[in-house]
């Protein structure tokens, strides 16, 4: 089981809003994610619709070879949380995650997110009320608080424990730091002195020699990779050997471009041409990264709308010619 913390050693894949659909988890779980976690989706939102939008169809979809994942909610009512986990329990999924980190103004502004971490009392009836609405394991994932004078990771970590939290996530930085500054990893270990449940670390984690020294400096039972994994699957590759010992490179350029042609190949399948290709502009900056001639190839991907003209450009940028990587989606 999971969360006795029974999983493979590596990483898991942390939720990220825009990023974390069914294309890059799929990525990242080849590589060698141990888990993964989907983008949130909004328990009012699904509840009020049904389940029947076109982007919580997307949100909701999983590609053949998925790994463990879990569905994340976010929401402050209680019985909209457990009435949404309750009618998805059934979608597919391993367990359903809870949102009380998200930074974002449109989020915390309705009182949801990360802006839940200045309301304890309030987390604890989501979770129990989500806990006891589902046979399968829920999980939370928090900040260390809302700002400096209001860290209070420890106290919201042993609320969703006693609610029935089966795991908990504790991304290092407060609200107010959003993704900015250096996470502190010293509340990842003060919440694993406090709690019994797995604690998964997140914050800071860019490499295999990072995700060593987080689980030795706090204790935590595993790490789970966000921002670090945009166009960079093979991270979950690099710490996986840095964890087991096994030789690790660096994915060659060949292999980069291949991975972003299957990429693009995988978006379309989940949003259709029009918008996969829109989706995949992103995706493609990142693969590039740091590579020559990077904004070139940014500039023209940006500039079509169809499938195989971003094929082209790609290949042409690869040094493919007509010739294709094999791609299978």
């Amino acid at each position: 089981m999971l969360f006795d913390c029974n999983i493979p050693a590596g990483a898991g894949l942390a939720p990220m809003a825009g990023v974390t659909d069914a294309a890059t988890r799929l990525l990242s779980f080849e590589q060698g994610a141990a888990w993964a976690v989907s983008e949130m989706l909004s328990a009012k939102g699904f509840v009020y619709s049904n389940g029947r939008s076109e982007a919580i169809r997307e949100l909701l979809f999983r590609f053949p070879g998925e790994g463990t994942c879990g569905l994340q909610l976010f929401g402050r009512e209680p019985e909209f949380v457990a009435e949404a986990a309750r009618r998805l329990e059934g979608a597919g999924f391993s367990f359903i995650d809870l949102n009380f980190g998200c930074p974002a103004p449109k989020i915390t502004g309705n009182g949801e997110g990360s802006a839940l971490m200045k309301e304890p009392v309030q987390i604890a009836k989501v979770v129990r009320a989500a806990a006891d609405a589902v046979k399968f394991p829920v999980t939370v994932k928090i900040r260390s608080g809302w700002n400096p004078e209001s860290v209070n990771a420890v106290e919201v970590a042993k609320i969703c424990e006693d609610a029935g939290a089966k795991a908990i996530a504790v991304h290092a930085r407060t609200r107010s730091q959003f993704y900015g500054g250096q996470a502190d990893w010293s509340v990842i270990a003060a919440v694993k002195r406090a709690v019994k449940i797995p604690v998964f670390g997140n914050g800071d984690v860019r490499s295999g020699a990072d995700a060593v020294r987080m689980l030795h400096e706090t204790g935590c039972d595993r790490v789970i990779v966000g921002r670090a994994a945009e166009g960079n699957p093979w991270i979950f590759r690099e710490i996986r050997a840095a964890l087991t010992g096994e030789a690790y490179s660096p994915p060659a350029f060949a292999e980069r471009m291949a991975t972003a042609l299957r990429h693009l190949d995988l978006a379309v399948v989940l949003y259709g041409e029009k918008k996969g290709v829109l989706e995949m502009r992103k995706h493609v900056a990142w693969y590039i990264t740091g590579v020559p001639g990077a904004a070139k190839l940014r500039e023209g991907v940006n500039g079509v709308c169809e499938a195989e003209e971003v094929r082209e450009l790609l290949m042409r940028y690869a040094g493919l010619g007509n010739r294709s990587p094999s791609v299978s989606v």
